[in-house]
């Protein structure tokens, strides 16, 4: 597959977009927020100030929580996360982890009840919702993104004040798309039973409603409607949905990314929870302390506006809401499941979680894990209260920052495109190890202990394997579920209508048998037959695909097996001269 060589395309000069100043009214909250200029490359320092804590958004006088209509849902049985056994540890831990001064009140949260919200309680919930809106000037609606593999509708609702509910109304409404989602893991209520929560507020009325003026809003408050059914942590077909959203193995993770795809998020929170005891219990004889562990995304390539977004714009002040309402906040960590393993590590650098994809994707990204999802019913209020606090601390930031994150989101998209063809990019990156402590409480009595560990940082990473970037990626003719893949993430990949050549570069299995499994790079003129595809990386998402592409990575489509082998993709080095097929780009 070579071709001759071809003049090196013009460098695209980065366009560096002008930055604004002025004032945002934050209407929910009632402050203002000075909003500074950038014009060049480097960033100056961001405003520090964050949102204002959030308001118990169920005080007393509040309105009750929608009812299901007449001849609708009914509280039906499901095999729910209170079934699981409460960890074996001391009672005064209970004590630690009081219930919030109000009570929120969801199908799942009523004081008779032993089950979480079904799905039908929770679709005639949004339902409610959205014909409490009709005539209101805010628009509320039901999206159907897709089924699980059971079958069950996975439902997103969009709340706007755009004219209706389409992509393409929220798209050119000229503010930015917040989306939320929850309960990947079927064995994770409390982030749907806060979304449920959340949706109400955005509803005419609610508190949260002012802050439609400046963005709109879109919740998936159940991903993975098969594993809440039963309580799983995986879906059906035994997959981590959570670590899905590049392969795109699963119906559920299809449905998100064409969500993504469709609407353009400009920011997207992934609300989940982690174990207070698991191994933390066999490892320390202590449980978990922290109300809740957050990580922005972090993986390799990522932009650094948008990593500036999501630390500042959303860890930092949710991190700072969360602590004025009293609730305990660290950086997210987990351990291994390897008994003399006392390290903890940062979440993944992986391209393949829903927070990670999405910044490829030139979303701020933000994940939110609280504490409790081995705890069944218990600390169930305290588990709402503190996504809820979370989430309306990134709602009321995301108001305040609107025109900054539509500035942000145009001035990367330009700037990714422009880098195709030139400089390195990071195929493998690596978390740097430090060391930190961290708080937790003895089993036994529950007094608290602090243990300094070796901790693997996500904040700062490093890379462990770079290549030249090329001007994008040929794909043999073969591959064609790669390429709807890769098209249901955002990236335009267009089909070769007439035999040609490019240069490129092949990937060969290194010689020196002991030696480094790199794949090394030989480049020549390669037959472009017809039918084949090519990826350009001129474009704003190019990103993710060098993260799904490039082979040797373990959750590259070559690795997972979704392109047969590495003589079915080459990295062209040279813009190419070949035509294609309009009609078949999708």
């Amino acid at each position: 597959m070579t071709l001759p060589s071809t003049s090196a395309p013009s460098r695209a000069a980065r366009s560096a977009s002008a930055w604004s100043s002025g004032v945002l009214r934050l209407t929910a909250a009632g402050a203002a927020a000075l909003v500074t200029a950038c014009a060049n490359v480097q960033l100056p320092p961001w405003p520090g100030g964050g949102a204002q804590p959030p308001q118990p958004i169920q005080a007393a006088g509040r309105p009750a929580a929608p009812q299901p209509a007449a001849g609708g849902a009914t509280a039906q049985p499901v095999a729910p996360a209170s079934q699981l056994t409460p960890p074996p540890y001391n009672p005064a831990i209970e004590a630690r982890f009081p219930d919030p001064a109000v009570r929120y009140e969801t199908p799942g949260l009523n004081r008779q009840r032993q089950q979480f919200t079904t799905q039908a309680e929770m679709s005639s919930w949004l339902q409610a919702l959205v014909a409490k809106s009709q005539g209101s000037g805010t628009a509320l609606g039901l999206v159907n993104i897709g089924s699980s593999q059971h079958g069950t509708p996975v439902q997103a609702l969009v709340a706007t004040r755009a004219a209706n509910i389409q992509a393409s109304s929220l798209n050119s409404s000229g503010h930015p798309t917040v989306l939320l989602v929850a309960q990947q893991h079927g064995d994770e209520p409390a982030g749907a039973e806060a979304l449920l929560v959340i949706a109400r507020e955005l509803a005419p009325g609610g508190l949260l409603a002012p802050l439609l003026q400046q963005i709109n809003v879109m919740i998936v408050p159940r991903a993975n409607p098969d594993g809440a059914e039963t309580a799983s942590h995986l879906t059906a077909d035994g997959t981590d949905l959570a670590h899905n959203h590049l392969l795109l193995s699963t119906p559920e993770a299809r449905a998100l990314a064409t969500l993504v795809r469709d609407y353009h998020p400009a920011a997207v929170i992934d609300l989940q929870e982690y174990a207070a005891a698991g191994q933390f219990l066999q490892k320390y004889q202590a449980v978990q302390s922290y109300d809740a562990l957050l990580q922005y995304a972090s993986t390799a390539n990522v932009h650094e506006f948008i990593t500036k977004a999501a630390r500042e714009w959303y860890a930092q002040p949710v991190r700072s809401a969360l602590s004025q309402a009293g609730l305990s906040n660290e950086w997210f960590y987990k351990t291994s499941a390897e008994p003399n393993d006392k390290s903890v590590s940062m979440a993944t650098l992986a391209p393949d979680t829903l927070s990670n994809t999405s910044s490829l994707k030139n979303a701020a990204a933000l994940l939110v894990s609280s504490r409790g999802s081995d705890l069944g019913s218990m600390h169930i209020q305290r588990r709402v209260h503190t996504l809820v606090t979370a989430v309306i601390s990134a709602l009321r930031a995301s108001a305040e920052k609107a025109k900054n994150l539509s500035q942000v989101e145009e001035f990367v998209s330009r700037d990714v495109s422009s880098l195709a063809c030139r400089q390195q990019f990071t195929v493998m990156a690596q978390q740097t190890p430090e060391q930190r402590s961290i708080t937790m409480l003895q089993a036994s009595t529950g007094a608290e202990q602090q243990a300094r560990l070796d901790w693997n940082s996500s904040l700062q990473i490093k890379a462990s394997q770079t290549r030249p970037r090329p001007c994008g990626y040929l794909i043999s003719a073969d591959s064609r579920l790669a390429v709807e893949r890769l098209r249901q993430l955002g990236l335009q990949v267009q089909q070769i209508a007439e035999p040609g050549q490019v240069l490129a570069d092949s990937y060969q299995e290194p010689h020196n048998a002991g030696g480094s499994s790199s794949l090394v790079l030989t480049r020549g003129s390669l037959d472009a037959p017809a039918g084949s595809y090519y990826l350009s990386l001129n474009q704003p998402k190019a990103q993710l695909a060098a993260a799904a592409l490039e082979p040797d990575t373990p959750y590259s489509y070559v690795s997972q097996g979704l392109i047969t082998s590495t003589s079915d993709i080459a990295r062209v080095v040279a813009t190419p001269s070949v035509v294609f097929d309009e009609d078949a780009d999708e």
